[in-house]
């Protein structure tokens, strides 16, 4: 059984109530200490078992400013992991360099690229005609490809991000065709990039990616004469989000993986480096949202209406995502089971569906947890709905770091 990090915090009635009191609700609240443990975790077992390594935060996961600075403040070499020009801008916002960071487009604009270019982001291509309208653009001294080795896995086909039905990645019979064109145009400099899938617990699935993805290195070295500065196994990291989810051992496999490693580059100084760009795994469990029971109704089924709906937290309606919840407080046994819903005109709007879940009455105070990632980044203002508020809690001290936004706002750009 998997006890959720934040299970004594959301017990802390008075605190949640004082939240509620300063800022309102729905409001995303995250946790400092966790996400300082998340970033030493990873940073500290990469520098136990690899000669070279180095961590790109995948910033889509969330683009916080005041929570980059934060990781950053806890690992100074930290990179960002970019995928428009808006995450480009967080990054920099956030004190990270540019030189540090990796730009993973796709069907990017040329606009896009020349934004990467130009602040000389380490450029990862996840096709041939990417190349193609980089060299319009200009010439980079060092690039990588997106291999899409032919499989993946991930929670929800949704964020399977390789294989025959992914939109991602250049095809493994492809992928030296790519880097012997970036190589006749003048590059010298190379990684290799794979993202395979999103939320992985299995141990097994990261040592058949690495293994297929030194397949491939090797046919590539071995073809074109050419050396990696750098192999990413991308992000994809998983977090628990039931308690019956077994947490990655990051001991026992980032073991695996540089047993793996230095098995196929037994000169560990001039072996690539690993990278990797966690995204869920450094904020999805440091975050959660505290929201407000708005009504309750007997119908067809039982449900508990609350003021975060799909509009706040789209993974429900979006993959089926199970998102723990818990009443604030100590809430006692569990009495019958509910949907939960938001105030939003669609039927998907479900935060949970069949829930076994304490009584609850109006105005009670409910934590949708590790929504820290992919929460706020995917809200959005269907039925013209203000996104919420951000706050950071340090112990019982909290502060706010993202306004919450109000109707006006929705329509500021409106004024033209």
């Amino acid at each position: 059984m998997n006890t959720h990090p934040l299970r004594e915090l959301i017990k802390n009635a008075k605190l949640m109530s004082g939240i509620r009191q300063s800022y309102g609700t729905p409001t995303y609240i995250y946790v400092k200490g966790q996400i300082e443990h998340n970033v030493n975790r990873l940073k500290n077992t990469l520098a136990t078992y690899f000669n070279k390594s180095h961590i790109c935060y995948a910033v889509k996961a969330n683009s916080n400013p005041h929570l980059l600075r934060l990781m950053k403040s806890v690992h100074p070499a930290l990179g960002g992991d970019c995928s428009s020009p808006g995450e480009i801008y967080a990054a920099e916002l956030s004190d990270i360099d540019p030189q540090h960071c990796i730009y993973t487009g796709n069907y990017e604009s040329n606009n896009d690229i020349a934004i990467a270019l130009d602040k000389g982001i380490y450029l990862n291509l996840d096709d041939e005609t990417s190349f193609d309208r980089l060299l319009s653009v200009g010439m980079p001294k060092r690039i990588s490809f997106r291999l899409n080795p032919g499989f993946g896995k991930g929670t929800f086909s949704q964020i399977t991000t390789a294989g025959e039905n992914a939109k991602f990645g250049i095809p493994a019979e492809k992928i030296i065709k790519a880097y012997q064109k970036a190589q006749d145009a003048g590059i010298k400099q190379f990684g290799l990039q794979c993202m395979a899938g999103s939320g992985n617990l299995d141990e097994d699935y990261w040592v058949e990616l690495l293994t297929a993805i030194f397949y491939h290195t090797k046919k590539i070295e071995s073809k074109l004469g050419i050396s990696f500065d750098f192999i990413s196994i991308g992000g994809g990291l998983g977090i628990p989000y039931k308690d019956e989810d077994t947490p990655l051992d990051y001991d026992r496999l980032f073991s695996k993986l540089s047993n793996l490693m230095y098995h196929n580059y037994p000169d560990k100084p001039s072996a690539p480096a690993l990278w990797v760009e966690p995204g869920k795994s450094f904020i999805g469990d440091a975050g959660f949202i505290l929201s407000q029971v708005t009504g309750l109704k007997e119908s067809y089924k039982n449900f508990v209406g609350i003021d975060a709906g799909m509009e706040t937290l789209m993974r429900p309606a979006l993959y089926g995502a199970y998102h723990r919840m818990f009443k604030v407080g100590e809430h006692g046994m569990n009495n019958g089971s509910y949907d939960f819903t938001g105030p939003i005109c669609e039927n998907t709007d479900r935060i949970a569906i069949a829930r076994e879940f304490p009584k609850v009455k109006e105005d009670d105070l409910i934590a949708i947890m590790d929504a820290g990632a992919y929460g706020y980044a995917m809200s959005h203002n269907f039925n013209t709905r203000p996104r919420a508020a951000e706050v950071l809690l340090d112990g019982n001290a909290h502060r706010l770091i993202r306004k919450r936004e109000t109707i006006e706002d929705i329509f500021s750009g409106c004024n033209v």
